[in-house]
């Protein structure tokens, strides 16, 4: 059975949840789902905006059926080719044959790798800034070039002042019949999963996000419409201002956050000193994390937010925790820059982790490396104790003052 929300008059929400997938591309866990959304414009032309995951493609379709109530599907603008958002494409133009697709040349030769269709006499390719007429609506496209795939374009209709920006502004997360931000606690139960999103999926393209959010400022947005989560009607300068930061690698938080990767508990236990030390100072809303206990999304998430970091490793084999390499690894394949870090570091021999932590972070764009590394025999002693207070001290100084 058909389940539609109207945004505007003539605006529809024909999106759809998944609350049974485990991990969104196959890697990043969603314990609160995901929704998939696509968009119908009922204007003299029919209009709509991307389709859905083959995983909701049912419910998509009776949604479509029902909002067009017999009228033939005119256009079906696809702004971004991922199959999470196009799986269900090559079904629709079979079901549909006279609708036209609206897409950039790299969306119309990603339609060739992914289906078996012709679109001789069937594809508007479009540029940057080029419109599109339908009756009272008129829409412009921008592309958005790696935000996050090549062909990705945001459409923006001029009437309504509604930007459809693709993966642009989404977040994980299922919609419980409250389509809209304002509908919901965001910064409450939504922030977090919103930050995830875009770091792990997006983050790496900073400089293009950060080009997006340069020409979208041009034009009054009264309504985001992203392809995944809550769509924006209300306070959207808020969520635009957390893109800004996000994608300029600037912390949100002045805050720590301490990553420990330990075999046996021992170094575990000097990231607990640290902490302690670090509430004893003033510092509030400590984070602490087991890197191997933790998924790597949730850890990402949290670098990106905090200003400070400590990475407190264990030396595996001799080198990095494998746990915390691929952690800080994954931070730089993300970009992550600008921060200011702390190391721990433990070795019953030939101690190595801080080192080559170190060599990592030299190949990252501004990441300061405070002094007073704290290195472990095994086990904190009392003169290990006095080191991480001594760091403590240091990392508060940084963040009261």
């Amino acid at each position: 059975m058909y389940c539609v929300q109207n945004i505007h008059e003539d605006l529809l929400w024909l999106g759809a949840s998944d609350r049974r997938l485990a991990k969104f591309e196959n890697v990043f866990p969603i314990p609160r789902g995901v929704s998939y959304n696509s968009y119908l414009v009922l204007d003299e032309k029919t209009v709509l905006l991307d389709t859905a995951d083959q995983a909701v493609g049912e419910r998509f379709f009776e949604n479509l059926c029902y909002a067009l109530a017999g009228r033939e599907l005119d256009y079906v603008v696809v702004n971004h080719m991922e199959p999470d958002h196009c799986a269900t494409l090559g079904q629709l133009l079979c079901r549909f044959p006279k609708t036209q697709v609206v897409g950039n040349a790299k969306t119309i030769t990603m339609i060739g790798q992914f289906f078996d269709c012709d679109l001789s006499g069937r594809s508007v390719v479009v540029k940057e800034g080029d419109t599109l007429t339908t009756g009272r609506h008129t829409f412009t496209f921008l592309m958005a070039p790696m935000v996050h795939w090549p062909e990705v374009m945001v459409t923006y209709d001029t009437t309504d002042k509604t930007l459809f920006s693709a993966d642009a502004f989404g977040t994980f997360g299922a919609l419980n019949g409250n389509i809209f931000a304002d509908e919901v606690n965001f910064e409450r139960d939504w922030l977090d999963d919103a930050r995830r999103y875009y770091t792990n999926i997006v983050g790496k393209y900073g400089a293009q996000v950060q080009a997006l959010l340069k020409r979208a400022a041009a034009v009054e947005i009264q309504c985001l419409c992203p392809l995944h989560g809550p769509i924006w009607r209300e306070n959207i300068q808020w969520f635009v201002d957390k893109y800004q930061i996000w994608s300029s690698y600037a912390p949100e938080d002045r805050a720590v956050a301490i990553f420990s990767g330990s075999i046996y508990g021992h170094t575990e236990n000097a990231a607990d000193i640290l902490a302690c030390h670090l509430a004893q100072k003033g510092v509030k809303n400590i984070a602490l994390y087991d890197v191997s206990h933790t998924d790597v999304s949730y850890l990402v998430s949290e670098a990106f937010r905090c200003s400070h970091l400590v990475f407190a490793s264990a030396t595996y084999n001799g080198e990095i925790y494998t746990p915390m390499e691929d952690f800080i690894r994954d931070l730089k394949s993300h970009g992550l820059r600008d921060r200011s870090v702390a190391l721990i570091e433990n070795g019953t021999w030939a101690a190595q982790s801080a080192r080559l932590m170190t060599g990592i972070l030299d190949t990252m764009k501004d990441m300061r490396v405070m002094e007073g590394t704290v290195t472990l025999k095994s086990s904190v002693k009392e003169a290990q104790r006095r080191s991480l207070e001594a760091l403590a001290d240091k990392i508060a100084q940084e963040l009261l003052h």
